[in-house]
Protein backbone atom coordinates (compact mmCIF):
# COMPACT_ATOMS: atom_id res chain seq x y z
CA UNK A 1 0.00 0.00 0.00
CA UNK A 2 0.92 3.69 -0.59
CA UNK A 3 -0.23 6.98 0.24
CA UNK A 4 -1.22 9.26 -2.70
CA UNK A 5 -3.12 12.38 -3.58
CA UNK A 6 -5.53 12.73 -5.89
CA UNK A 7 -5.01 15.18 -8.57
CA UNK A 8 -7.49 14.10 -11.20
CA UNK A 9 -10.28 11.97 -12.79
CA UNK A 10 -10.46 10.20 -16.03
CA UNK A 11 -13.57 9.36 -18.34
CA UNK A 12 -13.22 6.63 -20.39
CA UNK A 13 -16.05 5.70 -22.68
CA UNK A 14 -14.63 2.07 -23.10
CA UNK A 15 -13.33 0.05 -21.25
CA UNK A 16 -13.25 -3.54 -19.48
CA UNK A 17 -16.68 -4.55 -17.69
CA UNK A 18 -14.75 -5.05 -14.50
CA UNK A 19 -14.56 -1.56 -14.49
CA UNK A 20 -18.01 0.05 -14.92
CA UNK A 21 -19.59 1.34 -12.10
CA UNK A 22 -15.97 2.71 -10.76
CA UNK A 23 -14.97 6.11 -10.84
CA UNK A 24 -11.24 6.48 -11.98
CA UNK A 25 -8.74 8.37 -10.09
CA UNK A 26 -5.37 9.73 -11.28
CA UNK A 27 -3.26 9.73 -8.19
CA UNK A 28 0.31 10.92 -7.54
CA UNK A 29 2.03 9.21 -5.21
CA UNK A 30 3.84 11.02 -2.20
CA UNK A 31 7.65 10.20 -1.06
CA UNK A 32 9.58 11.57 1.91
CA UNK A 33 12.07 14.36 1.01
CA UNK A 34 15.06 13.18 -1.65
CA UNK A 35 13.16 9.78 -2.35
CA UNK A 36 12.73 9.11 -5.94
CA UNK A 37 9.62 9.82 -6.82
CA UNK A 38 7.03 7.70 -8.14
CA UNK A 39 5.14 8.24 -12.04
CA UNK A 40 1.62 9.20 -11.60
CA UNK A 41 -1.28 6.33 -12.50
CA UNK A 42 -4.36 5.34 -12.77
CA UNK A 43 -6.73 3.76 -9.46
CA UNK A 44 -9.99 2.44 -9.45
CA UNK A 45 -12.15 4.56 -6.50
CA UNK A 46 -13.24 2.26 -3.75
CA UNK A 47 -13.63 5.01 -0.65
CA UNK A 48 -15.50 7.68 -2.60
CA UNK A 49 -12.31 9.98 -2.93
CA UNK A 50 -12.25 13.53 -4.72
CA UNK A 51 -9.56 15.67 -6.43
CA UNK A 52 -6.86 16.91 -3.31
CA UNK A 53 -7.80 14.04 -1.16
CA UNK A 54 -4.51 12.04 0.41
CA UNK A 55 -5.63 8.63 -0.24
CA UNK A 56 -4.36 5.25 1.18
CA UNK A 57 -4.16 2.86 -2.18
CA UNK A 58 -3.46 -0.67 -2.63
CA UNK A 59 -1.15 -1.66 -5.29
CA UNK A 60 -1.70 -5.50 -5.85
CA UNK A 61 -3.81 -7.47 -8.09
CA UNK A 62 -4.73 -10.24 -5.84
CA UNK A 63 -6.13 -7.76 -3.51
CA UNK A 64 -7.80 -5.51 -5.90
CA UNK A 65 -9.39 -7.80 -7.05
CA UNK A 66 -10.69 -8.86 -3.32
CA UNK A 67 -11.64 -5.46 -2.53
CA UNK A 68 -13.64 -5.11 -5.82
CA UNK A 69 -15.03 -8.80 -5.39
CA UNK A 70 -13.82 -9.45 -9.29
CA UNK A 71 -12.20 -12.47 -9.08
CA UNK A 72 -10.74 -12.23 -12.85
CA UNK A 73 -10.57 -8.48 -13.01
CA UNK A 74 -7.82 -6.76 -14.81
CA UNK A 75 -7.47 -4.15 -11.58
CA UNK A 76 -4.17 -3.32 -10.30
CA UNK A 77 -4.82 -0.32 -8.32
CA UNK A 78 -7.49 0.79 -5.89
CA UNK A 79 -8.01 3.83 -3.28
CA UNK A 80 -8.97 2.27 -0.46
CA UNK A 81 -9.65 4.99 1.95
CA UNK A 82 -9.47 8.27 2.76
CA UNK A 83 -6.45 9.83 5.21
CA UNK A 84 -7.79 12.83 7.01
CA UNK A 85 -4.01 13.84 7.93
CA UNK A 86 -0.77 11.88 7.79
CA UNK A 87 2.46 12.54 10.71
CA UNK A 88 5.57 11.37 9.36
CA UNK A 89 8.89 11.69 11.85
CA UNK A 90 12.02 9.94 12.33
CA UNK A 91 12.53 6.31 13.48
CA UNK A 92 14.85 5.24 15.73
CA UNK A 93 17.00 1.83 15.27
CA UNK A 94 16.57 -0.02 18.39
CA UNK A 95 18.81 -2.92 18.33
Amino acid sequence: MLIAKVIGTLVSTIKHPAYHGFKLLVVQPLHLPGARPDDDFVAIDHAQAGIGDTVLVLREGSGARQVTNIPDAPIISVVVGILDSVEMGSVENKT
